[in-house]
């Protein structure tokens, strides 16, 4: 008999295909999540989940699934919607996509800092308004990006990967990053210093750490104000890594430049977000990852996790013990 298996949403062709010979497979084919009472009643007697960032997977759930679960397979490098804790108490192996996503997201992260320096979306909605009637010296006047100095909070693979491409600009390049050594920084061609710091001299400043109790609002109020009235601030992380309502002030007042956001805290973030009235304010819909080759990638490597957990094999990309 086949083990069975829950995918909680349809994934790319590439992932389903290395699944389906293996596992009874059930897809859940709405374009929205499973809603929590849902997916609970979907994952009774499964032997794996396949399960995407906007899935809460808590030990409840893992207990309405049954002791015959085997393998929780994150279609994603994060996976803070994963009580990790109790999926180990429990012997439930959790899988992951490291490495794959950080090109693609690296690559937004600069698309938004570039996009916001040189005020795009405004120009855009300028044109759309027919305020552009002529070519003016003083129209939407932008950051300069060669140069400048850019803050990297966070020097995993997406952090330092954002620094190459910033080497490219001749940018002065800082880091803050506890984990990260002298010789990574070195390798990276940034220099390592203390947030304080970072915030007080960048022009732009990007994140790149993971969501946890330590970086949850580790953008706030008070780290708002460390920074340069003409700063602009890039997160493709998680959305609550920032305060959003302390950052909705602080573009609304001029505290900082303007904003670049991929993730956003909730999301999806409501239509009549006041950030989005906000010129200076920049948001897409957590593209981070959303090319058609990463995506492939991603299927490929959630389903290679889930296959293996299910047939009792080592999963190819676990998630790290702590």
């Amino acid at each position: 008999m086949k083990p069975t298996v829950f995918v909680a949403r349809r994934i790319p062709d590439a992932g389903l295909k290395i699944i389906e010979p293996v596992c009874e497979m059930q897809v859940w084919e709405n374009s929205l999540p499973p809603p929590y009472e849902n997916l609970t009643a979907r994952v009774k007697g499964v032997d794996g989940i396949l399960s995407l960032l906007t899935d809460r997977i808590d030990g409840a759930l893992m207990d309405a699934a049954g002791a015959q679960l085997k393998i929780i397979s994150q279609y994603a490098v994060g996976y803070d919607n994963i009580d990790v804790a109790a999926a180990r108490e429990r012997g439930i192996a959790i899988g992951h996509t490291p490495g794959v996503l950080t090109e693609a997201t690296a690559d937004l992260a600069f698309a938004l800092l570039m996009a916001a320096a040189r005020r795009i979306q405004e120009g855009v909605e300028y044109i759309r308004a027919g305020h552009w009637k002529t070519w003016e010296p003083t129209t939407l006047l932008g950051a300069d990006i060669t140069g400048a100095t850019l803050g990297i909070v966070g020097l995993g693979r997406i952090g330092k990967a954002v620094a190459r491409r910033a080497g490219g600009f001749d940018m002065r390049i800082l880091a803050h990053s506890p984990s990260a050594t002298a010789e990574t920084a070195a390798e990276a061609g940034v220099t390592l210093v203390d947030l304080d710091r970072l915030l007080r001299e960048s022009d732009f400043v990007s994140l790149h750490v993971p969501l946890n109790a330590r970086t949850r609002h580790l953008i706030n109020r008070d780290t708002l104000r460390k920074m340069k009235p003409t700063a602009i601030l890039i997160n493709t992380t998680r959305g609550p890594v920032v305060d959003q309502q302390a950052l909705y002030d602080a573009l609304s007042s001029g505290v900082i430049g303007a904003a670049a956001l991929d993730v956003t805290d909730p999301e999806p973030m409501s239509p009549d977000d006041p950030l989005l009235r906000l010129p200076n304010a920049l948001i897409v819909p957590h593209v981070g990852s959303a090319t058609i080759k990463t995506r492939d990638r991603m299927a490929v490597m959630a389903a290679e996790n889930l296959v293996a957990g299910v047939t009792g094999k080592p999963l190819p990309h676990p998630v790290p013990s702590k």
